[in-house]
């Protein structure tokens, strides 16, 4: 065994024992940040991996979902449309008597534009007389907020058909179902009720207001 005496302690001794240990930190160093970056790409591509396969699937529901809503749209407009076939068919094919008036001619999907003023204006079915018009809006299923949405149209039609100014103006909703209460409120509202019943069109309108 040797002792201190045989290895006497000299300033290159030092520095030696000084260039070793900062050789040998260098060295564990350069291991760790290989292995620091080696693990960080391995962390890196698997997160890589794991965001491609969920854009993946994230594009698929996308593309799914947007054909969904196409297919439910396609049907509501569907709907919606034999609806409004179907209640104009009814009532200009009939003897157009109807809240409490006689009318002369009946229109299907009336619609004005005017740019100037940036007002527009689309009804579904439009009867007129030389002294009243009825403005009836047609869904496959009536909701209460389809209420205020008639009465929101009048202004826009009075500004869009000055020729009906002088006219007595009545409102009719017509569906082939109707949510709960939305009969009701229709007719506090002063608003004709146009539904099937069976094969044949019934009308209320006792309670019809003026506008």
């Amino acid at each position: 065994m040797e002792t201190v005496e045989n290895n006497p302690i000299t300033p290159e001794s030092v520095l030696s024992l000084i260039r070793e240990m900062s050789l040998d930190f260098d060295r564990r160093m350069k291991e760790s940040s290989e292995k620091f970056n080696r693990e960080m790409a391995e962390s890196r591509a698997d997160f890589d991996r794991r965001s491609a396969d969920f854009d993946r699937r994230s594009a698929d529901f996308d593309r799914r979902m947007k054909n969904l809503d196409e297919m439910i749209g396609g049907v509501s407009n569907s709907n919606g449309m034999f609806a409004e076939e179907f209640f104009f068919n009814a009532i200009d094919m009939g003897d157009k008597r109807l809240f409490g008036e006689q009318f002369d001619e009946c229109y299907s999907l009336v619609k004005s534009y005017n740019k100037e003023k940036q007002k527009k204006s689309e009804h579904d079915i439009l009867l007129t007389n030389g002294t009243a018009v009825a403005i009836v809006e047609v869904k496959y299923k009536a909701r209460k907020e389809d209420i205020q949405k008639i009465i929101n149209k009048l202004p826009n039609f009075r500004a869009l058909f000055p020729q009906y100014k002088e006219h007595r103006i009545f409102l009719g909703l017509a569906a082939m179902s109707f949510d709960k209460g939305v009969e009701d409120e229709s007719v506090k509202e002063g608003i004709a009720i146009v539904k099937q019943v069976g094969d044949a069109v019934v009308i209320s309108d006792e309670h019809l207001k003026t506008f």
